[in-house]
């Protein structure tokens, strides 16, 4: 049968149950060790709260687990102490440490919901979802930085709040991928490549790319870190800062607009201390469905004009545009025709948003159906222009009227040849990952 709370607390009150109230130390109808504490805190207990229909002995156990009420005349329950070995650390969206904890049980994040209702209040919440012990769970401060600070971007371990421009900014002043231009040697300075030891021959292969989104972590592609790329090489290192990979040390190109001679800094090197792919990625799929990954590095990237993280994206506003003419841009080192596999200098190529549904008719080809869903991006279908093999697990991009970059999308797959007409490329949708972000990061 169908129970509301307010049934349920009516019931409870009434058969009154209350065995150690007053108590926070408790006995659980089941003989062991608890905590008298709100029935929002305890997710074992909420979920019976919670079914859409309940059976009488998860009614009797609600029953016999009650030990009291809170100040707010809530229900307390006797929950059973369970020793959690989780690390439920996170980031908050204006880049502070935090708990993944439900959204019940944090009192900074429902002081938002109280009326009157800001948009900034409601995103703030949104986007600190993470993946923790209920269905509404979020990353929980101990207090929400309302005053925007526009200074001290020095490396961070958390991803930085885009309202601080401490990410998604370039030096490029004028602010190859396949049928793509070069870069300006400063334009994009979150582009990593990864470095492979290869298998056979022991060499360093450049096979994938990926975005900085703070001082410890990569963004990149679950096809870039298992499945068939290991019996080509072992991913060991990220390298940032590269310009050109055919030469050595620092790299120098000409301005666009002065005509002077601009110099790179030597690329960094960094090894990887640890490799996170999503842990629902199939690599023997054909959908590539939760084709992401995060890499943590063993030490913290420096913050130079050729070093910055991207901003991870603030909202959805991407797929709530209907036209299909809006650009988005992809960089990397990959294929600049069918014949070159690779690039050896930084590329980017605009390509135009696409519908889902659009970009679904293109995989409905020679009565093979490829079903794509929710949590992907589709951009291109121009001939001659697209992201290609050796970009894998590079950024998507968009960026607002301040030129303030984010990554929206990490590139997962596409037609082969690269650049087919009406055939655009499908990436992972960054924004639908960002609870699964949040709790994988770490301090």
């Amino acid at each position: 049968m169908k129970m509301t709370l307010l049934l349920i607390v009516s019931t409870v009150v009434a058969l009154h149950v209350c065995r150690v109230q007053g108590q926070s130390q408790c006995v659980t109808p089941t003989g062991a060790s608890g905590q008298c504490i709100s029935i929002f805190e305890c997710p074992a207990l909420l979920a019976i709260l919670n079914k859409r229909d309940m059976d009488t002995d998860n009614l009797k156990l609600l029953k016999d687990s009650h030990c009291g009420f809170n100040k707010q005349y809530m229900p307390k329950v006797c929950c059973e102490i369970i020793v959690d070995t989780t690390d439920r650390r996170c980031f908050t969206p204006d880049a502070n440490i935090g708990t993944c904890i439900s959204l019940h049980s944090c009192p900074t994040l429902k002081n938002l919901l109280k009326p009157p209702f800001s948009k900034e209040n409601l995103a703030f919440i949104q986007n600190s979802k993470c993946e923790g012990p209920d269905q509404y769970s979020v990353c929980c401060g101990s207090q929400i930085q309302t005053t925007i600070k526009r200074s001290g971007c020095g490396p961070s371990i958390a991803p930085p709040d885009p309202r601080t421009e401490c990410c998604g900014l370039e030096t490029y002043n004028d602010n190859r991928i396949f049928g793509g231009n070069a870069t300006a040697i400063d334009q994009h300075p979150w582009l990593a490549i990864l470095e492979y030891r290869g298998v056979k021959d022991n060499r360093i292969k450049l096979l994938c790319g990926g975005a900085l989104i703070s001082s410890k972590y990569v963004l990149t592609a679950g096809h870039c870190v298992v499945g068939p790329v290991l019996r080509v090489g072992e991913l060991i290192n990220v390298r940032l800062g590269e310009y050109d990979t055919s030469t050595e040390g620092q790299d120098c190109a000409q301005d666009h607009n002065s005509g002077d001679i601009d110099c790179t800094d030597p690329p960094v090197v960094l090894p990887i201390e640890k490799i996170i792919p999503h842990r629902d990625y199939d690599p023997e799929s054909q959908l590539k469905r939760n084709d992401i990954a995060l890499l943590r590095l063993k030490g913290e990237a420096p913050y130079t004009d050729f070093i910055r993280p991207i901003c991870l994206p603030y909202d959805d506003e991407i797929t709530h545009e209907t036209t299909s003419v809006q650009l988005l841009e992809v960089a990397g080192w990959g294929a600049v025709s069918e014949t070159k596999s690779y690039s050896n200098v930084k590329l980017h190529v605009f390509l135009p948003y696409k519908r889902l549904e659009e970009c679904q008719q293109a995989y409905e080809v020679q009565g093979h159906r490829l079903k794509l869903w929710d949590k992907q991006i589709c951009a291109g279908g121009v001939k001659g222009k697209d992201s290609c093999k050796g970009d894998s697990g590079g950024p998507l991009m968009t960026h607002d009227n301040k030129r303030i970059y984010q990554i929206v999308g990490v590139v997962s797959f596409g037609p082969t040849p690269c650049g087919t007409e009406n055939v655009p490329g499908v990436y992972t949708k960054v924004y639908e990952y960002l609870p699964w972000i949040r709790s994988e990061m770490k301090p």
